[in-house]
C-alpha cells in the first residue's frame, strides 16, 4: 500500500476504535454480537429442555436443573471420571456400547450399576458432554441428541 495511502487510513481508523471500546465510564453498552460457528449444534444456549433452560453448547452441554434430579436414560453403570475429584460421573451402559457420558456438577452422584429410571444424583448446574468411541479407540466428544438428553431430565 503506497505510504500516503497508509497514513490515509491511520486517523479514521483511530476514530474508529475509540468509537468501538470509548472511554471508562463514558456508558456505552455495546449491542449483540453475531458470531458464526462453523459447527452449529441443535442445543444452543437459551434453549430450553424438558422444561430446563440450557446454559451452555458446543461442547459440554450445561442445563440449570434447579437441585432437580437426573435419571438413568437405560440400564448401566455410573463412575467416577478419573482426574476429576468427584466432579464427574462417567456413565457408560451396553445398550449403546460405542457411546459414554460425562456429567459433572451433581451433588451426591450414585455410582454403580443403576437401572433405567433410577436417580443418578441432582444439582444446579450440570454439564454434559456425549462421547464417541473412535475407530483407534480414544473418544471423541459429539453433539447429543436431544431425545437422550431429555430422558436423563425426565422418569421413564
Amino acid at each position: 500500500m503506497p505510504r500516503g495511502r497508509s497514513r490515509a487510513l491511520a486517523a479514521p481508523l483511530l476514530l474508529l476504535s475509540a468509537g468501538l471500546w470509548g472511554c471508562p465510564g463514558s456508558g456505552h453498552t455495546p449491542g449483540p454480537r453475531n458470531v458464526t460457528l462453523y459447527q452449529q449444534w441443535a442445543l444452543q444456549p437459551g434453549d430450553r429442555l424438558a422444561g430446563y433452560q440450557v446454559q451452555s453448547g458446543l461442547g459440554d452441554i450445561t442445563l440449570n436443573l434447579r437441585g432437580n434430579r437426573l435419571y438413568m436414560p437405560f440400564d448401566g453403570q455410573v463412575q467416577p471420571a478419573e482426574g476429576k475429584a468427584n466432579l464427574c460421573v462417567i456413565l457408560s451402559s451396553p445398550d449403546v456400547p460405542a457411546y459414554l457420558f460425562r456429567i459433572c456438577g451433581l451433588r451426591q452422584a450414585k455410582l454403580g450399576d443403576l437401572t433405567q429410571g433410577e436417580s443418578i444424583g441432582s444439582g444446579n448446574t450440570v454439564a454434559f458432554a456425549t462421547l464417541r468411541r473412535q475407530a483407534d479407540g480414544t473418544w471423541a466428544m459429539v453433539e447429543p441428541a436431544k431425545a437422550m438428553m431429555a430422558q436423563f431430565l425426565e422418569r421413564p
